[in-house]
């Protein structure tokens, strides 16, 4: 676990904007690394600095500047009509949006806010990356030159990478009394469990408004008005006025509601984008999801679930099992083991009252397990360190009744917080009150053909100040194998204290060394564990993650639940690193952010747009990388259920050729990534990582991706078959268009 920051851009939930005709919107800045405290004057020379933009981090736009400062400044003209349409005429606002990290903000040479702590600050540095700034200046300030140039100079103090300004454009506006009013949507259900919209209109103020309140479903992409209701209504802060309007849950959609007031013509307005579900509901006869390839060494247990899909009761049996295997024909757990090495296939049959499949099925028994990348469920995203054995437990009965392990999500890992202050008399790694059994727990996992897994680091203490494996590593692996584990994330964290004292700590030996000392403990165990890497791609892990055995490694910082965070890792940090994913040894970008997540007791629902989490899970499944759950199980609901387990975006995930997606085309806010899978077709994304929705004539791309002519092309999201002749694309602010091409 690192620092996480992270812009916001679009909220996939409550959002109020105003329509002010009382705004400058200011997108971009000279930019200069450094610091230099005249820059915060009016009169320097900018000839040296560059262009920069205030919607993303300096570091997602090349600039490297990590535990030092930059600066920004604006030149703006503030016109004096925005003051005489004022019917307040009090201030002037300066919207800064986010700063990562802390920062100073001075308008025409003189200090007007400050947010975050500098490392000169008498309390040292303290970060502030999600803190909205909002400067406010009296509109009869002297430093206010209306109709005229004024300079905004941002002082920028970044604590570690990304860094700078973010969540822009920068806003300089004069505020109404009509500010005091909001507009908040959030989705809900009549008494016929139909979906709709619940928007609110509310006041701060005693005095009463009065207009009209219109709310709207529309369609994004024709910018039709599928339905509309609009009511003259009067507010107060004593009385708000609500809103409910259904929509189609299975159509991509937008909410859009307003408030003109009769008096003066002012707005307020807010823009919402519900959930919308894609996947087609599963078929009622069985259905096999899971890859049909999988790896164990010779001797180790084999803990695996068919993951099918249909109507319960089914039967999961096998007529030619290999001898040493048998199947739990109630849950389809497959356990045993198998000595000898070679490839063993054989037939596995599911069987409902609607039906029945078969699938083929191999145990390659060699040197190599993680056949395809880990698909599963973490507890850190939702519980943090607020983990316990009875949430995991909860979380696995979810996963199996909620029909994800229907879908091949298997790992359930634990993560920090479940040690105890002090380790055994023996030295042997004790756990806490939290957990009463992991033996116990392990078990029970492993009777439902679930894997069990845990964390540790290679340092004295974790991320969270619990107990590290350093010098215990032997005894920890052993526990481990004990306890049944199938998966170690093995976290830097407290092993960097070490790393600095040692002399040689600027070569990549010494980034290799805890991570080699720990493989070959697990090694020796009688027990495949799944070897994952936490330490967020530092010398370049990529290039030597295989070689200590590892099954992936971590690339990046963590990832947090906003675009910026999605954007930075997976489309800014992933597109050279193809060459080094391969079957047993995959790249980790990070845990999914959908579902109900918070890091702790308190949690929400992720910040992401829903198009932006088709964007996650589509951009992951190309990327071939581990598709561990963040989320609370117990809380997941029909959205999130479908984002999951859309057996046709697993599969290119858990395609067996092993491929890592390349991106093939950067054009703009357009990028295309491309994977080969191992039926000869190929899985594409269409992205819109731009600011506004778009349509892309696929066409035009097809000489870079080397496609002559189209033979077919099927939407994997909707499962369904387009036409190769038109290919000209609608795609949503931040969405994609996730294909499966043969050419």
């Amino acid at each position: 676990m690192k620092k996480r920051i992270f812009s916001l851009l679009v909220l996939a939930g409550t959002m109020t904007l105003a329509s002010f005709a009382q705004e400058v919107k200011l997108e971009s800045a000279k930019f200069h690394a450094g610091d230099d405290m005249s820059w915060a004057g009016v009169s320097i020379d900018e000839s040296s600095w560059r262009n920069i933009s205030n919607t993303m981090t300096w570091t997602s736009q090349g600039v490297k500047i990590e535990n030092g400062f930059g600066w920004y400044r604006y030149h703006v003209t503030i016109p004096k009509s925005m003051l005489e349409k004022s019917d307040l005429k009090e201030s002037v606002d300066f919207n800064l949006g986010k700063i990562d990290d802390a920062d100073e903000a001075y308008l025409n040479g003189k200090l007007i806010g400050k947010t975050g702590r500098f490392p000169s600050d008498e309390k040292g540095y303290g970060s502030a990356w999600s803190t909205e700034r909002l400067y406010r200046v009296k509109a009869d300030s002297p430093l206010i030159k209306w109709d005229a140039d004024n300079v905004i100079a941002v002082r920028v103090y970044n604590g570690g990478d990304p860094g700078g300004m973010f969540a822009g454009p920068v806003k300089v506006r004069v505020p109404n009394t009509i500010d005091n009013l909001s507009i908040g949507i959030t989705e809900g259900r009549d008494k016929l469990g139909a979906s709709q919209c619940v928007s609110t209109l509310t006041s701060k103020m005693q005095a009463t408004k009065s207009g009209v309140f219109k709310v709207q479903v529309q369609d994004p992409e024709t910018g039709k008005v599928l339905s509309e209701k609009s009511m003259k209504v009067s507010v107060n802060e004593k009385k708000n006025r609500v809103v409910q309007l259904p929509y189609d849950n299975h159509q991509m959609v937008r909410i859009v509601a307003s408030f003109v007031e009769d008096k003066t013509g002012l707005s307020v307005e807010a823009k919402y984008i519900p959930k919308y579900i894609l996947t087609p509901a599963a078929p009622a006869e069985p259905r096999f999801n899971t890859a049909p390839l999988y790896g164990v060494r010779p001797g180790s247990p084999i803990h695996f679930r068919f993951g099918v899909s249909g109507d319960r009761p089914m039967k999961i049996t096998s007529d030619d099992l290999p001898a040493g295997l048998a199947i739990n024909p109630d849950n389809g757990a497959l356990s045993g083991s198998l000595e000898k090495p070679g490839s063993y296939t054989f037939t596995v049959k599911a069987k409902n009252a609607k039906g029945e499949q078969t699938q083929r099925f191999t145990i390659r028994c060699g040197s190599k397990i993680a056949l395809t990348p880990p698909m599963g469920w973490n507890s850190w995203n939702c519980w943090g360190l607020s983990v316990t054995q009875d949430k995991v437990i909860s979380s696995a009965k979810a996963l199996i009744e909620k029909g994800l392990a229907d879908y091949g999500y298997c790992y359930m890992n634990i993560d920090d917080g479940w040690e105890a202050p002090k380790r055994n008399a023996d030295g042997t790694i004790a756990v806490n009150e939290k957990f009463p059994s992991m033996k116990d727990l392990g078990d029970w996992l492993h009777s439902e053909g679930l894997k069990f897994g845990i964390y540790s680091s290679p340092g004295d203490l974790t991320c969270g100040g619990y107990l590290g494996s350093i010098d215990h590593e032997l005894q920890d692996a052993e526990s481990y194998n004990s306890w049944g584990i199938d998966y170690l994330k093995y976290d830097w964290c407290g092993y960097g204290r070490k790393h600095r004292t040692e002399p040689d700590n600027q070569t990549v030996a010494s980034y290799v060394r805890p991570y080699l000392l720990m493989e070959r403990c697990l090694r020796q165990q009688p027990r495949d564990i799944f070897y994952s890497l936490c330490q967020y791609g530092m010398a370049d892990v990529w290039k030597w993650g295989e070689a200590v055995d590892a099954n992936s490694w971590r690339t990046t910082g963590d990832i947090t639940d906003t675009w910026e965070s999605l954007y930075d890792i997976g489309f800014d940090k992933q597109p050279e690193l193809y060459p080094y994913a391969k079957p047993g040894h995959w790249n980790d970008p990070d845990m999914l952010i959908v579902g109900k997540v918070g890091w702790s007791n308190n949690l929400r629902d992720s910040r992401l747009t829903p198009d932006e989490q088709y964007t996650h899970i589509s951009l992951w499944s190309l990327l071939a990388s581990n598709m561990l759950i963040g989320c609370d199980i117990a809380q997941i609901d029909d959205f999130t259920i479908g984002v999951l387990c859309n057996n046709e975006v697993n599969a290119v995930n858990q395609d067996i050729l092993g491929k890592q997606a390349q991106r093939v085309v950067l054009d703009g806010a357009v990028q295309i990534w491309m994977r080969p899978l191992s039926d000869g077709a190929y899985a594409v994304g269409i992205f819109n990582v731009g600011t506004t929705d778009v349509r892309v004539d696929f066409k035009k791309y097809f000489g870079q991706m080397g496609i002559g002519s189209l033979k077919s092309a099927r939407d994997l999201w909707r499962q369904k078959d387009l036409s190769t002749a038109d290919v000209n694309y609608f795609i949503p602010t931040h969405g994609v268009k996730f294909l499966k091409i043969r050419f």
